[in-house]
């Protein structure tokens, strides 16, 4: 006669693998965003703030606009693409990576100059014939690549409107991303550095000792669109970023918002 024990064991082990064939709840949905390196303060926020609201958890890949565009380019699994500028967007609209009826200008920013915290630098009036290099001595001046990376091409952009870029070019430290240069110069490795105001407020071991004049670069635009492979749940995301709530974060964080508001 089999036991009373047998039993019991016999439909703990069923259970167990009944619990294993249940399908996926909603609550583990998932969307991937890959977004520029200066959103990640206020999207960790946000997409905190989309999983409590709608169950759907975000993964975020942050990095320069100009990396994550080639990565969706060569079939990296992402949702939604989030550029710092309007090239990186436009190459991805030219690649067919995006679906163009979901694209929105949705964040503006502002390009600033920082020193260490400590820093004897104080308030400087950057404006044409600006005597930058004096300024740096013979330290380096820290941004993000000149040639690729968004923050990078608005500072060369800026620094060639303003009649100076020759005479600093050799003394930059070009970096990765935004969030690099940040730390450079939040570590004293750079005397000076060119980042967004919004990655400024975040680092405490920095401060901003002058902004770029808004006409010397095109203007500082963050685009946002869901991709050609993304799930339905992206729409969704792409709502909440253009929501009262996404809003009222990004704005805390700096960041000037470029639409109205769905909710």
């Amino acid at each position: 006669m089999i036991s009373r024990r047998y039993w019991l064991l016999a439909l703990v082990v069923l259970s167990l693998g009944l619990s294993h064939a249940a399908p996926t709840s909603a609550q583990d949905k998932t969307i991937t965003v890959f977004a520029a390196a200066s959103m990640k303060n206020a999207l960790d926020d946000i997409n905190a703030a989309f999983l409590k609201a709608t169950g759907t958890k975000v993964v975020t890949s942050y990095a320069a606009s100009s990396a994550l565009a080639r990565q969706i380019e060569q079939g990296a699994p992402a949702d939604i693409f989030a550029s710092a500028d309007l090239d990186w967007m436009d190459y991805a609209a030219q690649k067919k990576s995006i679906r163009d009826d979901t694209r929105v200008n949705l964040l503006g920013n502002r390009l600033v100059l920082i020193a260490p915290k400590e820093s004897k630098v104080d308030k400087v009036a950057v404006g044409k014939g600006f005597d930058f290099a004096a300024l740096a001595g013979d330290g380096r001046i820290a941004t993000a690549d000149v040639n690729s990376v968004p923050v990078g091409k608005y500072a060369k952009s800026a620094l060639e409107k303003l009649g100076i870029w020759a005479s600093v070019e050799k003394r930059f430290a070009m970096t990765d991303n935004v969030r690099v240069a940040l730390a450079l110069v939040a570590r004293r490795e750079a005397v000076l550095g060119i980042v967004y105001e919004t990655d400024a407020k975040v680092e405490p071991s920095v401060k901003i000792v002058g902004t770029f004049p808004a006409d010397s670069h095109p203007a500082i635009v963050y685009p946002v669109a869901a991709t050609v492979t993304a799930k339905p749940e992206a729409r969704a995301y792409l709502a909440f970023l253009r929501s009262g709530i996404a809003k009222a974060v990004f704005e805390q964080y700096g960041f000037s918002f470029l639409v109205r508001p769905t909710s």
